[in-house]
Formats: structure tokens, C-alpha cells, sequence
């Protein structure tokens, strides 16, 4: 999986949408500390750096060192580049101490987890009982309530342009388009009477060009795929069609909305 993503870091750190400030002001709203976040798949810093403003220290991991290069250098945050599995032997010197964090965050990577490893080592790491993990998934962007993307001629297009991807997408990404609704989440609801996990629903906003839009679509792991056997997503054709529709009503930067999908739980007393 890091591979699809070390051959595009700059194309990432670019153009994927910052999350919203109402996302961070949730989760921390349901962790009774704020010493401690480990942000795992923390890439090129996307959500450490709103994490550091609400936590005291910050521990990002990533298996990518090209990803990490583009991370923002804070004081509180610490970025380490790890392995796919850390060693549960390892996890103290590379994380920090069991049952010392008060947040585990996932941002758009938790579908490429192996979730039995993953989950004993956030178990391991978490404040006991009520250490907070907090994973979250953003689809492409997609009309809501009768608005368009970007205009309805372009966002044809892009529905179209979506559904020719697919063979090059990870078996993983039906989790994402899922809305995490079908991933593996086995921890307790938090806070005011809260009956379920999530998902929770947020938006990510983001102005941008075509020029911009056509490299979040190069940062995509499935462009990276179909580029590595011999094809390109983004053709001439594919191009001009992008352009024709963009331009359709003569403004160049578009407001760009895309959904945001959170699951939230403690770890309660489990071993």
C-alpha cells in the first residue's frame, strides 16, 4: 500500500483536502485528556498539525518517509517512519508507553490496516477505560441536496470518469465508498448517551482550480495503479472533457465539498 503513495507525495500534500475544525473540536470533546495523540497513516501531516492545536503532544507514524518529508515540523509533534506492523515490542520506543495515549486518530487510512494488529496495539497504547480512537474516511467529492460539485455538466463527467477507475481501485476502497459503515469497529460509543460508533458526518471543503482538481486526482492511489500498468487515467480526452465542463460558467477556482465519515469509540476495560 505505501507504495502507491511514496511515488505521489507531492501530488498529496497538495491537494488532499484539510479536514474540518468541527472534526478535531468533536473528537477532543470526547477524550477526557488532551496529553497525548498518536495519528497513525499520518502522511504529510494533514491532521497532526490541527491535532497539535488541541493536544499537548502529538506522536505521527507512517510507513511512507517520502509522505513524512512534507509534514509541517511543530514543536509538540513527533513524526517517526515505521514499519506496516510494528512489533508490539517496539510499539513503547516508537509510540509510547502502554496505556499512555489518550487518542488514537486514523485519517483516511484505516481500510489499508491489518485490523487484528492494529487493534491489539491501540488496546495496548490507550488510557484504559477511556482512551478515544477516532478514524475517519473522505469520499470524492459528490453532490448533496440537489447542488452540484462543481456544475452538472462536470460532475457527469466525473461520475463517469469515477466509474472507469474502478478496476484500478484496492479491494479496500469499498470501505471508503462504504462510508466505514461495514468496517471492522470493535470499541464502545462515547460520551452524552451515545448509542453507536458512528459514521458521523462532517465536510471537508476546499477551493480549487482545475488544474488543482486534475492533481487530487493524480494523488489517487488508483491513478498510481492504472499509471504502473501502462495506463493513463487523465488521456487527452479525458482532459479536454474535464476542461470543457470546469469552464462552463467562465469562473476558474470552484468551492470543492467532499464528505467526511467518522467512527468513534473508547477502548473501555478490554484486554
Amino acid at each position: 500500500m505505501a507504495d502507491l503513495f511514496h511515488k505521489q507525495a507531492k501530488n498529496y500534500v497538495e491537494t488532499r483536502p484539510s479536514y474540518p475544525e468541527e472534526l478535531f473540536e468533536f473528537i477532543a470533546s470526547k477524550t477526557p485528556n488532551h496529553d497525548l495523540v498518536w495519528d497513525v497513516g499520518t502522511g504529510s501531516g494533514q491532521a497532526a498539525k490541527s491535532l497539535a492545536k488541541l493536544y499537548k503532544n502529538v506522536v505521527g507514524t507512517d510507513t511512507s518517509q517520502e509522505q513524512l518529508d512534507y509534514a509541517p515540523k511543530l514543536p509538540n509533534v513527533r513524526y517517526q517512519c515505521t514499519p506496516p506492523n510494528i512489533p508490539l515490542s517496539e510499539l513503547e520506543s516508537s509510540v509510547a508507553p502502554p496505556g499512555t495515549v489518550d487518542l488514537v486518530t486514523v485519517a483516511q487510512a484505516l481500510h489499508w490496516f491489518d485490523l487484528p494488529t492494529f487493534y491489539q496495539q491501540v488496546k495496548l497504547v490507550l488510557k484504559k477505560p477511556h482512551g478515544v480512537i477516532a478514524a475517519w474516511c473522505y469520499t470524492v467529492p459528490e453532490a448533496r441536496d440537489n447542488i452540484p460539485v462543481v456544475n452538472d455538466k462536470f460532475d457527469a463527467v466525473f461520475r463517469q470518469f469515477y466509474a472507469d477507475s474502478q478496476p484500478y481501485w484496492d479491494t479496500a476502497r469499498k470501505l471508503v465508498d462504504g462510508k466505514y459503515k461495514g468496517i471492522d469497529f470493535p470499541f464502545e460509543p462515547v460520551g452524552d448517551g451515545a448509542n453507536h460508533t458512528g459514521p458521523f458526518e462532517f465536510t471537508t471543503v476546499r477551493v480549487m482550480d482545475l488544474e488543482g482538481f486534475l492533481t487530487y486526482i493524480r494523488s489517487w492511489s488508483a491513478y498510481q495503479t492504472a499509471k504502473d500498468k501502462g495506463v493513463e487515467l487523465l488521456s487527452e480526452d479525458a482532459v479536454e472533457s474535464f476542461k470543457r465542463a470546469w469552464g462552463e460558467d467562465g469562473v476558474d477556482q470552484k468551492v470543492v465539498k467532499a464528505p467526511v465519515y467518522l467512527r468513534i469509540g473508547k477502548v473501555g476495560n478490554s484486554e
